[in-house]
């Protein structure tokens, strides 16, 4: 049950409205899963468009499962997986008083390799980013669709562009202050002001870590670098995410479950829209899918996202998925 609250404190973290009603309708599914009382069960989680390496996911596992299991009173115990490849590990847990237990193998799908050579490390390349991102957004009227939608992706969509813009201003803004008063004195230094506008958005770049402007902008930058079209290099990985679940699924686990968040919902749309085409028939167990986020609309409504959409619309259809998609219209 525990990558239920990780996937909530991850998405808690990057937005911090998705509380109350949504977290109601994860507990209920966590609850209902425990309840139905699954075992033995394998679970996959797709990070979204996250540098780090998987090790990182652990450390955010270990640490938050115990704070949960110290509030529901029950006993968590963590130890490494034999997985013959990817990073992942084993998760026993055991609730006295209702005398249940449950095992689990939990993988990162990773692909941070993949995100590490695409971001752009600076400043320049960041606002370069945003012009292009916009730009492509606007044309093609991907925004305006998204206008049409509720708040949630809105906000998500104009958060980056909006923040990173009022950091400009603020900048120019100070240096229009320090150009006045200069003036005042010796005129003739007064372009010298604009040079206090790169250390202060630098600054803002130093606390990204906390409002998460760069970081999100980069993120939709990607997905936005082909129209919506996946890059080659992400077709292959998120071929081998589909073989690694199809072969859990002919294995004898009581749930395969797959967790996307936020990048990663729409990879693991994909991916199991691939596992259902190629492998109809071939689960012992359940297969469950909980997509975390706003992403989705995103990136759906951008014109070259054909293969997106065909699979959106082909994993709502399936009858062999118990899909729950919790924040994302």
């Amino acid at each position: 049950m525990q990558i239920f609250l990780t996937g909530f404190w991850i998405s808690f973290q990057f937005c911090p409205d998705w509380g109350s009603s949504c977290f109601t309708k994860l507990r209920l599914y966590s609850e209902q899963a425990y309840e139905l009382g699954p075992r033995e069960t394998a679970r996959f989680y797709i990070p979204g468009f996250d540098p780090h390496p998987p090790r990182r996911y652990r450390e955010l596992y270990c640490s938050e499962s115990q704070k949960h299991a110290r509030i529901s009173g029950y006993q968590v115990e963590q130890k490494a997986s034999a997985l013959k490849d990817g990073y992942g590990w084993s998760v026993s847990l055991n609730d006295e008083g209702t005398q249940r237990s449950s095992e689990a193998v939990i993988e990162i799908l990773g692909w941070s390799d993949i995100v590490k050579t695409s971001m752009s490390s600076g400043i320049f390349a960041t606002y370069w980013s945003l012009a292009k991102t916009a730009w492509i957004y606007i044309r093609s009227g991907t925004l305006f669709d998204l206008m049409t939608l509720r708040k949630g992706p809105i906000i998500a969509a104009l958060y980056p562009v909006g923040f990173l813009i009022l950091q400009l201003l603020f900048a120019l803004l100070v240096a229009y202050g320090i150009a006045q008063l200069i003036e005042l004195a010796l005129p003739y230094l007064m372009p010298f002001a604009l040079l206090i506008i790169w250390p202060i958005l630098k600054g803002f770049q130093a606390i990204d870590h906390r409002i998460f402007a760069y970081y999100l902008m980069q993120d939709y930058a990607h997905s936005a670098q082909f129209k919506g079209a996946y890059a080659q290099d992400l077709k292959e990985r998120l071929h081998e995410f589909s073989q690694k679940i199809a072969q859990a699924c002919t294995e004898d686990w009581d749930e395969v479950l797959v967790i996307g968040h936020p990048s990663g919902a729409h990879l693991g749309v994909s991916v199991l829209a691939e596992l259902e085409r190629q492998h109809k028939g071939a689960r012992r167990g359940t297969l469950s899918f909980l997509s975390l986020g706003q992403v989705v609309p995103m990136v759906s409504f951008l014109p070259q996202a054909q293969d997106l959409r065909r699979n959106l619309f082909e994993l709502s259809q399936s009858k062999n998925i118990f899909w729950v998609d919790v924040s994302a219209p």
